[in-house]
Order: C-alpha cells, then structure tokens, then sequence
C-alpha cells in the first residue's frame, strides 16, 4: 500500500511500521540484498514500472524511483510500498519500493535525498534511464554514491557519439550496459567462425543502433583492426553478415527487459571485453 509523504523522517517512520506483521505484531526477516536506485524521467515511468514489477521476488532490494520534475515546486513528494513474497517454509521475504518525485531544485541534487536513504553494507546500483547527462549536477552526484551504473543505450539518441563519454567514467563506476547484454547470443556464436573472420573486412547488423555498434566495437577491439559497420535498423537484432555471409542465427530465445536488468544486478565485477568494445565503438 502507498502512502503520501513528504520528509525522509517520514519516509522511515512509514518504512518501520509497513516492516510489521499486522497479525502478529512481529517485524518481518529484512532479505535486502542491495539498494536498486532508478532515475526515471516522467517519459520513462510506465517502461520503469513495467521492468520493476518482475524484479522484487528475484532481487529482494530496497529500491528507490527518483522521478525528477525540476519545473515544480521545491517539494519531496514520496510513496512508500513494501511487498511479500513467499520463500518457502513458511518464510517470506520483503521488497521495499520509496517512490520520490523530485520537485523544483531538488531535482539537481539528488545525492543528498538519496543517501539518507542508502542500507549500510549493501551494494548499491543505478538504473539511469535515457541518456545520462554527462558532467551534469545530478548525474555526477548519484555516480559518486553508487556502485554499478546500468544503461540502456538502446535508449540513447545521436549513436555512437555518447559512447565517447560513457568511456570518460570507466574508471570510477562499474558500467554494465543492457544493449550489450542483447548482443550476448551473436558474440560466441562470430566467435565460433574463427579463424575464419580473422581477417574481415566489413559486419553488416540489422538492430538496433547500439546492437550494430557495439557489435562492430567488439569486432574491432577483437581483431586488432578496423572493420566497417554496416547498419540495417530494426527494433530488435535479427540478423548479421560478415563480408555480405549470414552469420548463423544463435540457438535460444532472447531474454525479457526484467531479466537482462536481473542479470546486471548480480553483476559485481568490470566487464573489459564491454568497455573494449564501447571504446572500439
């Protein structure tokens, strides 16, 4: 059940009481295992709600929407859901949802909501929706205070222009991206050609604009040498040639957009070959 509030006091008051039986009167297992912050654009909401309501029982987290409005008022508008899921044995387990809408200026600082509202010892990861804004206030101060930065560049505009400064904080958060996690079935089976593609000259990818280019970049950064892309647009990756042969179509179904964030968030660790291939891009 959401409830209206408007303080991060009140947000904790509401948290504790939601953590309490009714019918017991006993506080229920905390099962968090992260703190899942989500920057969502009023443009994004409804794509947000969608991906987040397959995640709870899976990834039981303390997950946080920020929803910036900066043309409004300087308010904190909140809600406050915590859910229960069954675990077996008579357990449960409990998934916390703080939905904030940013207001007026507190829309350019966003750290100082947040960290408040952070779980001690936890990791801690940020959905960013849409292009990031790039050395901009808010963006800058929520990457500072996360551990994991995930992105959908399927979701950027002007591709591959942004991957030049996606590259500029590979150094200072873990980057996982959703695009590249699409492309998770093609890379070993044009791997499997080998040596065959060793020296190709160009890759022909009917998807996505990031799909075709990071899949050109992974080419690129794989073989050491330049390999000119070829892009056929398409809403999702249905096809790739090399030097104008048809790759074979890998085995499996790709995955729904809750799994490949699931996937991410159980992610810990740099992945190289990815940003060898967004800077090859």
């Amino acid at each position: 059940m959401a409830t209206a509030l408007a303080s991060i006091s009140q947000i904790d008051r509401e948290l504790a009481r939601l953590r309490v039986d009714p019918d017991t009167g006993e506080p229920y297992q905390r099962t968090t295992v992260m703190t899942h912050i989500a920057w969502v654009p009023k443009q994004w909401v409804e794509a947000a709600e969608d991906v987040l309501a397959g995640l709870a029982e899976r990834h039981p987290s303390r997950t946080i929407v920020l929803v910036p409005d900066p043309e409004a008022g300087d308010e904190l508008e909140a809600s406050v859901e915590v859910d229960r899921f069954p675990s077996g044995g008579g357990r449960e387990i409990a998934a916390e949802t703080i939905r904030l809408r940013l207001c007026g200026n507190r829309a350019s600082a966003p750290a100082s909501v947040v960290e408040p509202l952070l779980l001690p010892d936890l990791p801690v990861f940020l959905r960013w929706r849409g292009v990031p804004p790039f050395g901009e206030g808010p963006f800058e101060q929520l990457v500072d205070v996360v551990d994991r930065l995930i992105v959908d560049s399927t979701e950027w505009p002007g591709l591959p222009g942004p991957y030049a400064q996606l590259t500029e904080i590979f150094d200072r958060v873990v980057v996982s991206d959703i695009a590249w996690a699409r492309t998770s079935r093609w890379r070993p089976q044009l791997a499997s050609l080998w040596p065959g593609i060793a020296d190709v000259k160009t890759i022909e990818v009917e998807g996505t604009d990031a799909q075709a280019s990071l899949l050109a970049g992974w080419l690129r950064s794989r073989l050491g040498h330049d390999v000119e892309l070829q892009h056929v647009p398409s809403d999702r990756l249905v096809g790739v040639k090399v030097d104008g042969v048809p790759a074979p179509f890998p085995p499996g179904d790709p995955p729904d957009p809750a799994d490949l964030l699931s996937d991410e968030l159980d992610r810990f660790t740099r992945d190289r070959v990815y940003e060898d291939a967004v800077r090859a891009a």
